[in-house]
């Protein structure tokens, strides 16, 4: 007795319905397809009736066309009747021959525009012709209302039907989402292994390279190579500071042979002029000019800038000018020793740079260092990607369990039974 009570009193917990991922398209096919059918079933004694009354209804207002008036209607509201007739026939022909489509939905939008056609038409002139035609006018309202009640039951049929059709939609936007996410995480973990193999392949090259840089670092050819590589440091030293040595020279000489250049023009000496002008073109060239064009235009040159200071029509401003020209051939042997040593440490310093960069121990570091940079730029593109990569999964995995929540809660609607999706995918189950 106790028992019975007990299975009365114990509610039976349903089992959800259960259905495995990979089959929901299919089901939603089929889902739909009994929809469809389900409307054409529902609405299909109503589309007959509709078209049934529709046909009857023109019947009626082509008999209103040969209709006799009442024969008590007062002659004002004939005459008000007479004239409105043709445009309530006009008005109702043109709601009753609109198209009634094969298709459910396009034939109820149809029917629903010809019934509000035809209402406007007794609203509108139809009301004049109450009076003169009593009965006509009862038939055509009747047939109106006809049908509109049909158009009342598919309303119903077709508010299910567009429900149904909504869940369905969401449904498989929730599903096709999940498909994608399950796409782009199958992609995205292929891409992470490749990007791992990449990493690992590029970390075991660095490692190799770091062990070969070791290795001609302790070789001893690399001595004798840092000699030259000393040596080399030594001669660019000597090229640069010899440099300097003949531009604070040439500036010094130059500026003074800018004066005269100037007083030459103006005392119309067109010969010297020249001459000065072009000696001021040598030395201000950013190419040191060599030993025999420095001897050649300053032999030319300071004559006449010495006569020009001897006649006070130069002022020396400076020791350094006052020394120069003291002693011009002192200073033309110290411009033109100044390069000619300049020009052989250049070659010198070409001589041993080429030397220095075809040197096979150079070539194999220069190749190493290079390959090196590449590599660790190479890296960090990585393994920027693998962390962007991740970051994108453990985002998108968090979305799944909403997703399968609501396309199970959208399928649960369709039938009214809870739903439970059954996912054998690690993609979607591991992440």
């Amino acid at each position: 007795m106790l028992k019975f009570l007990k299975n009365i009193l114990t509610t039976k917990k349903e089992s959800p319905h259960s259905i495995a991922l990979d089959e929901i398209p299919a089901w939603l096919i089929e889902r739909e397809r009994t929809a469809k059918e389900t409307l054409r079933s529902e609405t299909e004694t109503s589309v007959h009736n509709i078209r049934n009354a529709t046909a009857n209804l023109q019947l009626i207002v082509n008999n209103l066309k040969g209709a006799e008036q009442d024969p008590e209607t007062h002659p004002k509201i004939k005459s008000i009747a007479k004239n409105s007739l043709p445009l309530f026939l006009k008005a109702m022909n043109a709601s009753l021959s609109k198209d009634l489509p094969e298709d459910t939905d396009a034939f109820y939008a149809a029917a629903v525009e010809s019934v509000k056609g035809c209402l406007n038409a007794i609203r509108g002139q139809g009301r004049y012709l109450m009076v003169a035609f009593p009965n006509e006018m009862k038939a055509t309202k009747s047939g109106i209302d006809a049908i509109g009640r049909e158009i009342n039951v598919m309303t119903g049929a077709l508010g299910k039907f567009k429900k149904e059709l909504t869940l369905i939609d969401v449904a498989r936007r929730s599903y096709s989402a999940l498909a994608d996410i399950r796409e782009g995480m199958s992609k995205s973990m292929e891409k992470e292994k490749r990007t791992t193999t990449r990493i690992q392949e590029i970390t075991a090259r660095l490692s190799a390279i770091g062990k070969e840089q070791q290795q001609l670092a302790n070789d001893d050819a690399l001595q004798s190579l840092t000699a030259q590589k000393v040596h080399h440091a030594e001669l660019e030293s000597e090229r640069d500071a010899l440099m300097r040595t003949y531009a604070s020279l040439s500036m010094t000489a130059s500026h003074v042979f800018r004066k005269a250049e100037k007083i030459a023009n103006r005392q119309r000496h067109t010969t010297e002029m020249h001459t000065l002008k072009k000696t001021m073109e040598i030395l201000s060239d950013h190419q040191v000019a060599n030993r025999d064009e420095i001897t050649a235009t300053l032999n030319a040159a300071c004559p006449i800038t010495q006569r020009m200071i001897g006649e006070n029509e130069i002022s020396l401003k400076n020791k350094e000018e006052r020394a120069m020209f003291a002693d011009t051939s002192l200073f033309c042997t110290e411009l033109a020793s100044t390069s000619t040593r300049y020009h052989e440490v250049c070659k010198q310093y070409d001589t041993t740079g080429q030397a220095l960069a075809s040197h096979p121990l150079i070539l194999r570091t220069n190749s190493l260092e290079r390959e090196r940079t590449q590599l660790q730029n190479m890296h960090a593109h990585e393994e920027q990607a693998k962390k962007e990569l991740l970051e994108w999964r453990e985002k998108t995995t968090g979305s799944i369990p909403v997703l399968q929540e609501e396309l199970a809660k959208k399928m649960g609607e369709m039938i009214g039974e809870t739903v439970q999706i059954l996912v054998d995918d690690q993609v979607l189950v591991g992440g």
